[in-house]
């Protein structure tokens, strides 16, 4: 079940990369969903997407 307040969808995923995130996320102490978040997350902060924090912009969201 999800969080509330979070989406939840299907993800089609290689196997392969699963069980690397699944990896990582063990070494990370995080859940496999937690550390799929977490790599989006650091991703579109990478791409200045998201302010350094890591946060939406909640007032930017309100204009869309």
């Amino acid at each position: 079940m999800a969080s509330p307040g979070k989406k939840a969808f299907p993800l089609r995923i290689d196997p392969v990369l699963w069980a690397e995130i699944e990896r990582l996320a063990a070494q990370e102490l995080r859940s496999a969903n937690a550390q799929v978040e977490f790599l989006l997350r650091e991703a579109l902060v990478k791409r200045g997407r998201l302010p350094r924090g890591g946060e939406p912009d909640k007032k930017r969201d309100s204009q869309k």
